[in-house]
């Protein structure tokens, strides 16, 4: 296996509609601070891949028109995946370990305010007993909760301590959409949005688009002091009927997990839980150790942005790398209702 490493890094979350840029006018200024990042011009990348989705945009092969922000000339090697750029990342991986190329850009970008995207994401779901229902996502999440809550897995409370931790680490955070944490009895004093979740236990619906940039072996090296390197990198899927699952644990989190080796080491985390209770579903499910640090960037509750939201954890957690806070960070991605699919990337400051 090639050594691989995340080198660059580059995120815009849109905190006001208003005006809202095209993917192109996203994605353009988040490729140039990628260059400057890396000192590399797009003839440095060997591979491009997307993450985007054209049921959200409304039109078919958005994503071309979203390669206008890469360039005609030279003509590029380029792939896309109708997922979170978090499994563009994986393809690009893929392709670095077959030897083809040694670098390569991947990017994701979503305008989930151009349509309804809690109600759109019913397309995702069984054709013939569950998208006829037209279950909204914060429909599902709740049912998930009270499952949990049920069994005395976690309770509101448990809950409302994540959304305030996660709104007061995103404080610090330039591109948090929410941010301020507040006591966790005046959040449960909050009225109810779907029952039991309020309003704050759901990330925000979010515009935005991310890019991040890899690189094998001495490229990594030329480029940063101490690159991410990723050392375990996995995804599972789980069934897609709701009713053959336990949904208040994460089995595809769990066995992602044991194939990256575990996360005994592991000092961040950046969990893609667009839910308060799905981190506490996915803290149990990677077996993550009481002192690790959860979301210290505010996490997907800050923002979410569709398509990008995985991609961000694992840029967010390659920063704790570089900076040197951190030696092991561990970042996921979720796809699919309550958690359905996980890909874990755990990331190391030596190889």
């Amino acid at each position: 296996m090639r050594d691989v490493a995340v080198v660059g890094f580059a995120q815009r979350q849109i905190k006001d509609y208003d005006g809202s840029p095209q993917c192109a006018e996203l994605l353009v200024p988040l490729f140039a601070e990628c260059y400057e990042q890396t000192g590399w011009t797009r003839k440095d990348i060997g591979f491009w891949c997307s993450g985007s989705s054209d049921y959200l945009a409304g039109r078919s092969f958005s994503f071309v028109s979203a390669i206008d922000a890469i360039g005609v000339l030279p003509p590029v090697n380029e792939s896309h995946v109708e997922m979170d750029a978090a499994w563009a990342l994986y393809e690009a991986w893929l392709k670095i370990q077959t030897g083809e190329v040694d670098t390569a850009l991947v990017f994701g970008f979503g305008k989930a305010s151009a349509g309804v995207l809690r109600r759109t994401l019913s397309l995702q779901l069984d054709p013939y007993t569950m998208t006829p229902l037209w279950p909204d996502t914060v429909s599902l999440a709740a049912l998930q909760a009270r499952l949990g809550i049920d069994a005395g897995l976690w309770d509101e409370a448990a809950m409302a301590e994540v959304v305030n931790r996660s709104l007061t680490d995103a404080e610090k955070n330039e591109f948090a959409i929410r941010s301020g944490g507040s006591s966790v009895a005046e959040l449960l004093s909050r009225p109810m949005f779907a029952d039991p979740l309020r309003k704050h236990d759901a990330a925000p619906v979010t515009d935005g688009a991310a890019a991040i940039v890899l690189a094998a072996g001495d490229r990594a090296r030329e480029v940063r002091e101490r690159p991410a390197w990723i050392t375990g990198l996995a995804h599972y899927t789980e069934g897609l009927h709701l009713g053959t699952r336990d949904l208040t644990r994460s089995d595809s989190a769990e066995r992602a997990a044991a194939a990256v080796g575990g996360t005994a080491g592991v000092e961040v985390a950046e969990l893609h839980a667009p839910f308060s209770h799905q981190e506490l579903i996915l803290r149990r499910a990677l077996g993550l150790a009481g002192d690790v640090q959860v979301n210290p960037s505010g996490g997907p509750l800050a923002g979410n942005p569709m398509f990008t939201g995985g991609a961000i954890r694992i840029g967010e957690a390659a920063r704790r790398i570089w900076d040197g806070s951190a030696d092991k960070t561990l970042a996921t991605a979720t796809s699919g209702p309550a958690l359905q699919q996980n890909l874990v990337c755990v990331l190391e400051g030596s190889n």
